[in-house]
């Protein structure tokens, strides 16, 4: 029935499922409805719809939404828009859920807690570099639809173009000197570009004649009157985080060049002309010098000649000069600018000033050899021009002739070895000097020298001194002399002398005989004082002597022991069994101390190799046992005293065998073992007792137990009736010890007990001398067969039991009584 009505109206009487299509209905009404089941007695009560149900179409989630966009990207935040779906599944969108995943996580998280309506979001409060994909579901009445299409892996960082540069300007720019000139050009990048000026690498700081502006897209340099100052290479760095771009620009600031550099040089001076030069300008105004205008003028005229206008070289010959009168020479430089201020120059007379070189002084001869000499001179008055060889000559003293030295020229230096020279030869030795006139006159001869090696004594040793000493010896140090005399030191004399003697006695007879800068002095007398000195020898002869300071007392030097000890002398030294033990000290001490090694105060192992040297002692013990451990001491012992130091030594190694092994408790399948600790450990813990067992017939030990740490162990799982040996050993880290083995064998079986009385004792027949006796078993036999009975008798009143015999069935006669 309609909701506003009250009849109801039949919809079918013949359905016989649970279920049924009502049709006819109108869309947009209100109806309740109702159901009532029939059999053949009749129809049952009816059961109705609990409220109105209103008749539309029937309403699904959205399609998925469209066009999923990314707008924007910074560093920490995305900006997304989209479309909504093509049918909202019958319903009004009533919100929209953005949701992203983080590339490398599985599940996606909403982004949006608050209802959003709006097509576009941006998520906010990103973590740099971060990647994300990103959907948006749209929801009605009913639910929320699918997600839209992801997005593609989005990575959160800030919008990025590489930076753009547009010049106005081209690589090269030339400006007079006082003109103004811009550089400017446009630019573009995100983040937005840094934009530098640079000259000359240096950055552009703005001042009153330079500006700089720069827009966001327009960049320009400015300078007002340049100068000279403004040449350079211009660069514009326009630069962002993802790169850089440059442009150049190589500004000439052109001008007319600066003076010639002076003085003026009067190169060659004649009666009829001169040559002058002078040093282009230091400025050439930013053109190459074009040319040089040179002119001339009487010193005492006004007048100024023209000489050339067409010269490029730094150089020019003034001709046309009248003898005698002074002149003086102006010069201009030019360029494509313009013409520079002049250069003047000193007056200089028109007359001949050049003549060839004076003769030097007479020349000194030194360093000379059995081949060879060093002549030496001073230089002589140039003639007016520059010096360009010297000339050397010799000749013996008795011949006429001078012979030149060396053919190839000898110049600036003025002094000069003579090779060749024959040995015991005099000669004598002069120099000429040459320039571009000619060669001067020869000096006058050098005194006359022979040809051969200069010897000299040598000068006396350095800082001899006593080093050391003895009851009857001095031992003696000094250094070579600071002069050998040129000749090699052959060796040294060494003197000695008793305080209070004038004699001086010679330790050694000849130099060769000590040739080293050092002696010991022997043969002296105890708690006497002795003064010394040393002379070194060469083929010249003796040196002066070198004494040694202070008078030396003969007498033993002492000085107690002293032992620096080695690493390997800690209090405490381990070694592995097997390995090499090394013990060393280095020993010190006057006189060398006796050296002894003990172990526990006893003589050491005759396996030890001892040795002693001048410096040290060392013990080296090879392949070490365990009774190679214990206290280690060296003792060091001289006049003046002694020294012991002790170390202790762990052989490291298996340890021994396990003590007092016993077997209880023993059971046809079982059987207690029990032991004590090794008495040595092998210098480390026990870590734990491995325990084996072996059936007597057998030939292979069965491990029964390897871990335990504890020193008993329950062997079980044995066979009744068999006999076994056991044994045990014990483990540290350096592996297993010797066994302890049970000393006979184990038989698994229980214990035995005697057993019970025999039950109903009897006597069946009696005679006046014996007596028939029967009995029955006892309840329990203690374990084992019966194997008899023991019968025994007592005369009534007596105390004691009388032993008859022991028989093995249930009863006996007993006789004898």
């Amino acid at each position: 029935r309609e909701s506003d009505h009250r009849a109801w109206t039949p919809v079918s009487y013949t359905v016989t499922r649970q279920n049924a299509t009502v049709q006819g209905l109108t869309e947009g009404k209100a109806y309740f409805f109702r159901i009532a089941a029939e059999n053949i007695i009749g129809m049952g009560p009816f059961t109705e719809t609990t409220k109105e149900i209103v008749i539309r179409d029937p309403i699904t989630v959205p399609d998925r939404p469209e066009d999923l966009e990314v707008k924007a990207v910074t560093k920490n935040s995305v900006t997304l828009t989209w479309n909504p779906p093509k049918y909202n599944g019958g319903s009004d969108i009533t919100m929209y859920v953005l949701e992203s995943r983080l590339i490398g996580k599985e599940k996606f998280h909403r982004v949006t807690k608050e209802k959003m309506l709006d097509r576009k979001y941006t998520v906010e409060g990103l973590k740099e570099g971060d990647t994300y994909e990103y959907r948006v579901s749209a929801c009605n009445i009913v639910g929320q639809g699918k997600p839209s299409f992801c997005t593609k892996p989005i990575t959160c960082r800030d919008e990025i173009a590489p930076p753009s540069l547009d010049l106005d300007f081209r690589d090269k720019l030339i400006v007079r000197v006082g003109e103004a000139f811009s550089l400017t050009g446009r630019y573009s990048g995100k983040p937005a570009p840094k934009v530098t000026w640079l000259k000359d690498d240096i950055v552009v700081k703005e001042d009153d004649r330079t500006k700089i502006k720069t827009s966001p897209t327009t960049l320009c340099l400015g300078i007002l009157k340049s100068v000279r100052e403004d040449s350079g290479k211009y660069c514009v760095s326009v630069e962002n985080s993802t790169g850089s771009r440059k442009g150049f620009c190589q500004v000439n600031v052109v001008d007319r060049p600066s003076p010639p550099v002076g003085p003026v040089i009067f190169d060659e001076v004649h009666k009829d002309h001169m040559v002058v030069s002078w040093k282009p300008p230091l400025d050439d105004g930013g053109s190459e010098i074009t040319n040089y205008i040179i002119e001339k003028k009487d010193a005492h005229r006004d007048l100024w000649m023209p000489v050339t206008s067409a010269t490029v070289k730094t150089t020019c010959k003034i001709p046309k000069l009248l003898e005698g009168k002074e002149y003086q020479i102006r010069i201009y430089a030019e360029n494509l600018y313009g013409i520079s201020d002049p250069l003047i120059s000193d007056e200089m007379k028109a007359k001949d000033r050049f003549r060839v070189p004076d003769a030097p002084e007479q020349p000194i001869i030194k360093d000379v050899t059995k081949d060879s000499a060093v002549v030496v001179w001073n230089k002589p008055y140039d003639g007016g021009k520059p010096i360009t060889n010297y000339i050397v000559e010799k000749k013996e003293t008795m011949a006429t002739r001078w012979v030149r030295v060396t053919k190839d020229p000898i110049f600036p230096s003025t002094q000069f070895k003579v090779p060749d020279l024959l040995e015991g030869c005099q000669y004598e030795f002069r120099v000429s000097a040459e320039n571009e006139i000619g060669v001067g006159d020869p000096s006058p001869p050098s005194k006359p020298i022979f040809a051969r090696d200069p010897i000299a004594k040598p000068s006396p040793p350095v800082n001899p001194e006593a080093v050391d000493k003895t009851k009857n010896s001095v031992d003696l140090s000094w250094l070579p002399p600071r002069h050998d005399g040129n000749g090699k030191i052959i060796g040294y004399l060494v003197e000695y002398q008793k305080v209070g003697d004038e004699e001086w006695k010679k330790a050694n007879l000849t130099a060769d005989s000590c040739p080293e800068t050092k002696y010991k002095v022997t043969g002296l007398s105890e708690g006497l004082t002795y003064k010394f000195r040393v002379k070194a020898v060469n083929a010249a002869g003796e040196s002066e002597p070198a004494y040694v300071p202070d008078p030396v007392e003969v007498k033993d030097r002492l000085e107690p022991p002293e032992l620096i000890l080695d690493a390997n002398m800690a209090r405490e030294q381990h070694v592995k069994a097997g390995d090499t033990l090394r013990l060393s000290a280095i020993i010190k001490g006057v006189p060398f101390p006796k050296v002894s090694w003990k172990k526990e105060d006893h003589e050491v192992s005759p396996k030890a190799d001892i040795e002693v040297t001048g410096v040290g002692s060392k013990l080296e013990i090879r392949n070490t046992v365990h009774e190679d451990g214990g206290i280690y001491s060296l003792t060091v012992q001289n006049p003046a005293g002694s020294k012991t130091v002790s170390v202790k030594v762990v052989v490291l190694d298996k340890p021994g065998p396990p003590r007092n092994l016993q077997v209880s408790e023993v059971r046809s399948d079982s059987c207690y073992l029990t032991w004590m600790e090794p008495e040595d450990d092998g210098g480390s813990v026990i870590t734990n007792y491995v325990v084996e067992r072996k059936d007597v017939a057998a030939a292979q030990w069965v491990a029964i137990s390897s871990s335990s740490k504890k020193r008993s162990h329950m062997a079980k799982y044995l066979i009744e009736g068999t006999q076994y040996l056991f044994r045990v050993a014990a483990e540290n880290q350096y592996g297993r010890g010797p066994y302890v083995e049970t000393i006979k064998p184990i038989k698994a079986i229980d214990p035995l007990h005697p057993p019970g009385p025999p039950k109903n004792l009897h006597h069946v027949d009696v005679d006046k001398t014996e007596v028939s006796l029967a009995w029955n078993r006892p309840d329990r036999d203690g374990g084992a067969d019966i194997t008899g009975y023991l019968v025994e008798y007592q005369e009534d009143g007596a105390d004691e039991w009388t032993k008859f015999q022991t028989v093995p069935m249930l009863d006996c006669v007993v006789t004898g009584l």
